[in-house]
């Protein structure tokens, strides 16, 4: 009793897990097995898993989402919205106002590509993205888009979090927080971005007040190795029969802990997360790894980065993961300010084979029917010439500036309407300009096509119930088959 009582009013467990991480082997990983029922010595305690699957506000077929994020700003009149009025006023000024945006631009500068129809549906797609297009009939096409700064971090925040400028759970937050995931050995929402952070970093997929299991989890693809891809996701210091007892043991600590010191929000989103680790050692593994796809798959996908970690996207998502995102690289590379011919072609050659590849891998397992995809940026790129500005590009004249005022994205999947385009932007490309979509409207529909209310879809944080739109969002229902 006296070793007991000094243990237990002496050591936290914050501590506890500080001092026994390497006892404990590598990163801890250590196992409550939360979705079973937990004995203690005296007490029985039993705890479901935060990350245990959930019923949605009402039915729907989608049960995951694929989220192809094009950082950086793709142009929408490069890709999805053909513009040919630019051609006629080629450097020239438009007869239009020349709206704001975060650098100065000029004359009319018009698509350096090919635009064709495709589909039954014959809606026109740019010929870098020549794949993709093939299953435009299973895509509704948004062409009103429009957020709120010409600025990446403000706009990588709304489309991510709902909010440019304070701190709040992302979309793939939201949507474990209100799913779990169906997968108890693999993160329900999973970050793909090769090469490192793009920018804002964690801040893209952070849970904020949420906790912290709901959190995305970052994977470099980058790395082929699985040792490198999900670091330390083998313990070959520690058995799993020996960890296991460990694990019992500090289990039974934590119930000390919570008894004597009540809940600790920041530690226990520490705890899950090594529950969750020694879980990845059985699965994780084996799910990253797509050498164990048939040949004439890893053909149909390609080579590069781009394919294999949109391969890995589809086998996470048949594993059960509920929330993918999939980012093109560190940084902003689709930020085409110089040389944007060369650039967008180069992007798009690198990704648009296993897009194409994604949707008919997808359709063809029938697990369209269940999967959300959406492709799209922060925000788009002006119609008009960045202008030369020194220490901003390189003076090539050449290139886009971003433009929040108008942008495309695109959906596929189970309950959207396929083969269809949905608003537009001005002649010129400029600005939304019939039924526009703010970032609260796109999120409103995803969270609807989910089976949720946005509405009612909420967390009591610091005596208010906050959302993922906030104040504002509207379904856009001709968006939904």
């Amino acid at each position: 009793m006296k070793r007991e009582t000094f243990f237990t009013d002496s050591l936290t467990r914050r501590e506890l897990l500080r001092r026994s991480g390497s006892g404990l082997g590598m990163l801890g990983l250590t196992s409550l097995l939360a979705d079973q029922a937990r004995a203690d010595a005296g007490t029985a305690a039993s705890t479901v898993s935060p990350l245990a699957p959930k019923a949605a506000h009402f039915p729907s077929r989608i049960k995951h989402v694929i989220h192809l994020f094009m950082n950086g700003g793709p142009s929408h009149v490069d890709t999805f919205d053909p513009k040919p009025s630019l051609a006629k006023y080629a450097g020239k000024e438009l007869p239009v106002p020349v709206l704001r945006t975060e650098r100065k631009t000029g004359a009319a500068l018009p698509t350096p590509y090919q635009f064709a129809k495709y589909g039954q549906s014959g809606i026109e797609v740019s010929e870098i993205f020549q794949h993709t297009a093939k299953h435009v009939d299973e895509m509704a096409v948004i062409r009103s888009m429009h957020a709120e700064v010409p600025n990446h971090e403000p706009s990588l925040m709304l489309m991510n979090c709902g909010t440019s400028t304070l701190v709040r759970p992302s979309l793939g937050s939201w949507v474990t927080y209100g799913l779990g995931t169906e997968n108890q050995n693999l993160p329900g929402f999973i970050a793909l971005c090769p090469g490192g952070y793009p920018i804002k970093e964690t801040q893209n997929w952070q849970a904020a007040f949420l906790p912290g299991i709901f959190q995305g989890t970052h994977i470099n693809t980058q790395h082929t190795e699985i040792e490198k891809l999900v670091e330390n996701i083998r313990n070959d210091q520690v058995p799993r029969t020996a960890q296991r007892r460990q694990l019992d043991a500090l289990a039974r600590l934590n119930d000390l802990h919570r008894q004597q010191r009540g809940h600790d929000p920041i530690l226990e989103a520490r705890i899950q997360s090594f529950e969750l680790a020694y879980r990845m050692q059985q699965e994780a593994a084996e799910a990253f790894d797509v050498s164990r796809e048939p040949g004439y798959v890893l053909e149909a996908y390609g080579k590069g980065t781009q394919a294999r970690q949109i391969l890995i996207a589809r086998r996470l998502v048949e594993r059960g993961v509920r929330f993918v995102q999939v980012w093109h690289g560190a940084g902003q590379p689709w930020d085409s300010h110089d040389d944007l011919e060369v650039n967008h072609r180069r992007l798009a050659l690198q990704c648009d084979q296993a897009i194409g590849a994604l949707l008919a891998d997808l359709k063809q397992s029938g697990l369209l029917d269940e999967t959300l995809v959406i492709w799209g940026g922060e925000f788009g790129r002006t119609p008009t010439v960045e202008l030369p500005q020194k220490g901003a590009n390189q003076g090539k004249i050449n290139g886009r500036d971003h433009n929040h005022w108008g942008f495309t994205v695109w959906l596929a999947g189970g309950g959207v309407k396929g083969g269809t385009v949905y608003g537009a932007t001005d002649e010129f490309g400029f600005q939304a300009a019939e039924n526009p979509v703010h970032i609260h409207d796109l999120h409103a529909t995803i969270l609807h096509l989910l089976g949720f209310d946005h509405e009612q879809l909420v967390y009591r944080y610091a005596g208010r119930d906050f959302r993922l739109t906030d104040v504002a969002g509207k379904v856009v229902h001709d968006l939904i088959a």
